[in-house]
């Protein structure tokens, strides 16, 4: 069915709601004229009269009745899927799905939740964890966090955790044994814990400031692994230095339960992200999630 078949059965549909041309024409916003024209052209490309017409009056033939009780259901059916809709653009409701690492979803997602979810109560999340690089669009997602440096430049980002601090830490089963290192070159005589990129195979760099600049550092890597919730418990377990966030190690710092070396050198690099593909045509509750996070960034 074409556009033009579907404006006359609509204009049908209306003439016979309505049981007159002036007041169908009125809700169609239309002239009467050119909606007897819409009708009488639907009757030809059937090939028979669905209406009859007098100066006072509009009824239905046979055929024509048969057609409306068919088709306005239909009808009815579309307006309510529209209206529907209509609904996700103008009130935040329905699932708004997230792709993010999990520890993104700790230190930026998690504290946030609970406040999110007081605000717009018809909002339901589906946070996926994916420690890898993921696609979002072509997954499904409404929108993504990453780290800034890792987002495509065709996506719109926004800023939700100010830039972070890598940390080596090891436990103090681990340094009983070994001094801990006094600089980035004093690794290689260390047993090192790795992330690896499961799409890619390649490891997460351990990376300083030098003399010169950065400086990026070869680690005997004895474990690796591709979760960071894992690389955190094997270096609390005394298997050896681990490279991460600051944030994720911060509590097990305070109660002893890590070690940090090598603070001076670590490096700030760009914070976590929050993005999306477009804002033109968003969903409510993708617009309130993404407005959200950002207000709260500030």
């Amino acid at each position: 069915m074409d556009g033009a078949e579907f404006s006359q059965l609509k204009a049908f549909v209306a003439v016979c709601d309505e049981r007159a041309f002036g007041r169908a024409a009125k809700r169609l916003a239309i002239s009467p004229s050119a909606l007897s024209r819409i009708v009488r052209a639907l009757e030809s490309r059937l090939g028979i009269r669905l209406l009859n017409r007098t100066t006072r009056s509009v009824g239905l033939t046979e055929a024509g009745s048969v057609l409306y009780d068919r088709i306005k259901p239909m009808m009815m059916g579309m307006d309510d899927a529209v209206s529907a809709v209509g609904a996700y653009q103008s009130e935040p409701k329905g699932v708004v799905r997230v792709n993010l690492p999990s520890i993104a979803a700790q230190i930026a997602v998690l504290p946030r939740l609970r406040q999110f979810r007081l605000a717009y109560p018809e909002v339901r999340l589906d946070l996926v964890i994916d420690n890898d690089i993921t696609d979002v669009v072509a997954e499904g997602f409404d929108a993504g966090v990453r780290i800034g440096g890792q987002i495509s430049r065709d996506m719109i980002a926004v800023r939700i955790t100010p830039d972070l601090r890598m940390a080596v830490v090891g436990a103090p089963s681990y340094f009983a044994n070994r001094p801990p290192p006094q600089a980035p070159a004093d690794l290689k005589d260390h047993l090192c814990l790795t992330y690896k990129w499961k799409s890619t195979g390649a490891l997460y760099p351990w990376r300083f400031e030098g003399a010169d600049g950065v400086l990026d550092v070869d680690v005997e890597n004895v474990v690796t692994v591709n979760d960071t919730e894992l690389l955190l418990s094997a270096a609390r377990e005394g298997l050896g230095l681990a490279y991460l966030i600051e944030d994720l190690v911060e509590p097990y710092l305070k109660t002893n339960e890590l070690m940090r070396v090598l603070e001076p050198v670590c490096k700030l690099f760009p914070g976590f992200y929050l993005y999306y593909s477009e804002r033109s045509h968003m969903a409510a509750s993708v617009r309130a999630f993404i407005d959200f996070m950002k207000a709260r960034s500030s």
